[in-house]
């Protein structure tokens, strides 16, 4: 089906765009800009070169796509900005495009970001995330699929938030938050392993159990986290979830929080 674009939009003839989308008035698109099938472009958006997004994105008003990277690094060159399908993106939300040449800042797929969510260059969001409002991620962060953000959070940059873990509200952290916890507080502190959202993960009262253990071998004790790993290798059971805390734990550049 054919798409329905408003002849009040400003649309270069170059951009690429799927079908049956529907594009409002007063939308601007550049000319390297791919949009996939089924999308809502809603007013006084703006995407800008280097989009590619997929199937099924709703992006609601006031909007900026691809905008170029807050980095003083950046000096032009062409970068992307790579969307998957089925998100919605609300109002006044900015997610930059890489800085460097062929740099992508990757947003996946079933993600949700409220209005004032800013994603930076860079930055990789796996799938299923939520980020309330105002919340600011730095360039250069990963981001693990099923976190959630609660409003106004700010993380820093080169920082890792890992699978299904929930930062609270009003929280500001410059080292990595682990998968499956809850962390909150200034600073930054655990909270608890996240059984909401592990429950809804289908992931097991057992290994959920061993998770927890992982974690107050972690946070409660006083070793190293080096030494934490190998605790954590030797007294807890292998899960597939276990050996996801493990590689975060490994993986971390700049530390993880509360140690």
């Amino acid at each position: 089906m054919a798409s329905e674009i408003s002849p009040k939009a400003e649309i270069s003839p170059k951009a690429k765009i799927g079908d049956n989308c529907k594009i409002f008035p007063f939308v601007y698109i550049e000319d390297d800009v791919e949009i996939g099938d089924n999308c809502i472009i809603f007013p006084f958006v703006s995407i800008c070169n280097g989009t590619r997004m997929g199937k099924n994105n709703k992006v609601h008003q006031g909007s900026v796509i691809a905008a170029l990277p807050q980095d003083f690094e950046f000096k032009g060159e062409k970068s992307y900005v790579v969307i998957g399908d089925n998100n919605v993106i609300r109002e006044n939300v900015v997610i930059n495009r890489g800085t460097h040449l062929d740099g992508k800042t990757i947003i996946g797929s079933n993600n949700f970001l409220l209005e004032g969510t800013h994603i930076s260059h860079d930055t990789v969001v796996g799938d299923g995330c939520v980020f309330g409002y105002g919340v600011k991620i730095a360039g250069d962060c990963e981001i693990g699929d099923g976190a959630i953000f609660s409003s106004s959070v700010i993380q820093n940059a080169n920082t890792r938030v890992g699978r299904l873990a929930l930062v609270m509200a009003g929280c500001t952290f410059s080292r990595d938050v682990p998968p499956f916890i809850i962390a909150g507080g200034q600073p930054l502190e655990y909270g608890g392993p996240n059984t909401t959202m592990m429950n809804d993960a289908g992931i097991s009262e057992k290994v959920q159990k061993h998770i927890a253990n992982a974690y107050r071998l972690l946070f409660h004790g006083k070793t190293s986290v080096h030494d934490v790993i190998n605790q954590i290798k030797t007294q807890v059971p292998d899960d597939p979830e276990v050996r996801i805390i493990v590689e975060f734990l490994e993986g971390t550049r700049r530390g993880i929080m509360g140690k």
